[in-house]
């Protein structure tokens, strides 16, 4: 099926084309604009309502601001679509998150309108001030614009860069698209302030206020006083952004190109920090999206006449569900479990869990630093917090993890989905070093799950413990091995042996063992089947399972180490340090992620191009050990 013709749209290939057009013909683009994107997206799949929400707002700024010349920095970044289609990548959005495709996020090698590489939270501010300082100290009459949500502006980086900027003497404008939409939906006081804003009488009177403040074009001073008078005077005398030292404008209606761009205009020749609250709708422009934000926020492939289906076989259980299930009945049977997730309640699991102990579930918005020493000051009085976090957003928190929780040796279970490549969000959302920068830490110790049965027993082991422990795992389904129903645990720190070499190597070949660490022991026991090779699921990181670690180094020739995760510091090199630390000298060749970042694509696909298969594994082990046949 063909794409739909938008007219006015393919006559735009980058910004300059866009402010040749009048007011008319940009409200065209706009509803252009949309249509084309949600046509993209439902055949590709990616971020919607945040992107449709945004339609708007990424014309006007494009239509006022001298991009690339002036900095234009969007936090997250999974808004951008439009963005993107706006500045010369219209043509290659079929290709969004696939191998060798576009991002999902802004990238600064993507193209000189990315000004900043971003796809976690609550950068913007920070990186924008850096932009407009350095803009300053060169003489350069430039501009730096961070547009930033709600959501990830209950984050305290967002909010350190908010008091370093508004002592700042440069041209610096902070955008907060207010949709009161985060991944999950938005917590705290301050996104209570700003719900208020949003409500009843303030959203009414900001969708006019562009109107009637700047419809006849007063000149500055009478326009800037009768903002105030009209927008925030309403609203509060002196808000929240004035005190960190910004002049605060709005609440607007972002939706309204006709307030949106008279007011950039007048900002822009503004100095100083400037503060811009515009109020956006998640999903604008698709009802099915406006209703349910959260479906839509990425969704698969569908059919925009249609909606989402939910198909109707029963898919394989995800780890995270595998998660979910297993807090919600920990939960039942012990009363001192507290779950505990930074603003990925969907995400993580944590949905049910939620719904059926309330008072025992805590959302602290994108705060992860927080989020941990929050659990851990609950361990200290006796609560048995499970921290649930992506391993990409555990690197936020790690002074966190060290003094807070590991050098007081509480009892936090950290949960770590996304472990190792995650696929379409590319690089910034892999976990690929929760195993290195985990098994330095004193105290900590750390299990990798090889299916969905051994997630839900090495969850309850780790909850057995008394000291702080980790259980990584990935994104998506396993190898299908159904959980067992009750609450058993795993013997703590103790591998086992999956597969034994069956034959006599020929002459002159290695006895090789394999020694899996998670999910990637079931390519190993494919490929050792070929290989006629010994396979360990070695289950704990750390401790490492010296013990069976020393039987099998003295009844092999040579050790294969197998991980989801970066070689360097990762799970062989623990396997290296035990061997050399009990004189045991063998061969070792570790496999796993290589040093290198690690793009956007088909899971599958891009650990098959890591040699990470069993195609890859059997190669890589017959490279390094070639007098060994296949068996």
């Amino acid at each position: 099926m063909s794409m739909p013709s938008f007219p006015l749209l393919q006559t735009i290939d980058d910004p300059a084309d866009l402010r040749r057009l009048t007011r008319a013909d940009l409200q065209t683009l706009a509803t252009e604009l949309r249509g084309f994107m949600l046509e993209s997206v439902s055949r590709t799949g990616g971020h919607l309502s945040s992107n449709l929400g945004t339609v708007e707002l990424t014309l006007a700024l494009h239509h006022v601001f001298d991009t690339p010349h002036d900095r234009l920095i969007w936090d997250v970044g999974h808004q951008t679509y439009a963005h993107k289609i706006l500045t010369g990548r219209r043509e290659r959005m079929h290709t969004l998150r696939q191998l060798d495709g576009i991002s999902g996020f802004p990238q600064r090698t993507e193209s000189a309108y990315d000004a900043f590489g971003t796809a976690h939270s609550s950068t913007s501010i920070s990186a924008a001030l850096g932009m407009a300082m350095v803009a300053k100290r060169q003489g350069e009459k430039r501009h730096a614009v961070a547009v930033i949500g709600d959501g990830a502006m209950s984050a305290g980086m967002a909010f350190e860069a908010l008091n370093n900027a508004g002592v700042a003497d440069c041209n610096l404008l902070v955008i907060l698209n207010d949709n009161d939409m985060s991944i999950s939906p938005p917590v705290g006081a301050l996104n209570r302030y700003l719900a208020q804003l949003m409500s009843g009488q303030f959203y009414a009177a900001a969708k006019n206020v562009g109107k009637t403040v700047l419809g006849p074009m007063p000149p500055l001073l009478e326009f800037a006083k009768r903002l105030e008078q009209q927008a925030k005077g309403m609203v509060v005398p002196a808000t929240l952004f004035e005190k960190f030292g910004f002049n605060y404008i709005g609440p607007i209606d972002g939706h309204d190109l006709d307030s949106l761009i008279p007011t950039l205009e007048n900002i822009k020749s503004l100095t100083g920090p400037q503060f811009l609250h515009v109020v956006t709708k998640k999903g604008q422009g698709y009802k099915l999206a406006e209703t349910d934000p959260v479906a839509y926020h990425g969704p698969g492939q569908f059919d925009p006449a249609v909606g989402l289906v939910k198909g109707s076989a029963a898919p394989r259980l995800s780890f995270t569900q595998v998660f979910g299930q297993w807090l919600c009945d920990m939960a039942a049977q012990d009363a001192r479990l507290v779950g505990i997730t930074p603003a990925m309640r969907e995400g993580s699991g944590m949905v049910e869990f939620e719904k059926r102990f309330p008072e025992r579930y805590y959302d602290v918005g994108i705060a992860e630093q927080h989020a941990v020493t929050f659990a851990a000051g609950m361990a200290c009085e006796g609560a048995k917090p499970v921290l649930a976090i992506y391993s990409t957003f555990l690197q936020r928190g790690y002074d966190q993890l060290i003094h807070d929780v590991a050098l007081q040796n509480l009892p936090v279970v950290f949960a770590l989905d996304r472990a190792g490549l995650v696929g379409a969000d590319g690089a910034t959302h892999a976990g690929a070093y929760d195993i290195a920068f985990l098994r330095c830490i004193p105290n900590m110790s750390l299990a990798c799950p090889a299916d969905e049965r051994e997630c839900r027993q090495l969850l309850s082991s780790a909850f057995e413990q008394n000291h702080p422990v980790a259980v990584r795992y990935p994104r998506g389904s396993g190898a299908g091995v159904v959980p067992l129903d009750g609450l058993d645990s795993l013997p703590f720190g103790k591998g086992e042996i999956r597969r034994e070499h069956k034959a006599t190597p020929p002459a002159k070949a290695p006895r090789i063992a394999i020694l899996a660490f998670g999910s990637l022991l079931y390519p190993a026991l494919e490929a050792a089947e070929a290989l006629d090779a010994s396979v360990l699921n070695m289950r704990w990181v750390k401790p490492l399972d010296e013990a069976l670690l020393r039987t099998i180094a003295e009844r092999h020739d040579a050790l294969v180490t197998l991980e989801e995760g970066c070689v360097m510091g990762g799970a062989g090199s623990a396997v290296t340090e035990a061997l050399n630390a009990a004189g045991i000298v063998r061969p070792v060749l570790q496999l796993g992620l290589p040093d290198q970042f690690i793009g956007h694509g088909d899971p599958a696909r891009l650990l098959a191009l890591q040699g990470l298969d069993a195609a890859g594994i059997g190669a890589a082990i017959a490279a390094r050990f070639p007098a060994h046949g296949a068996a």
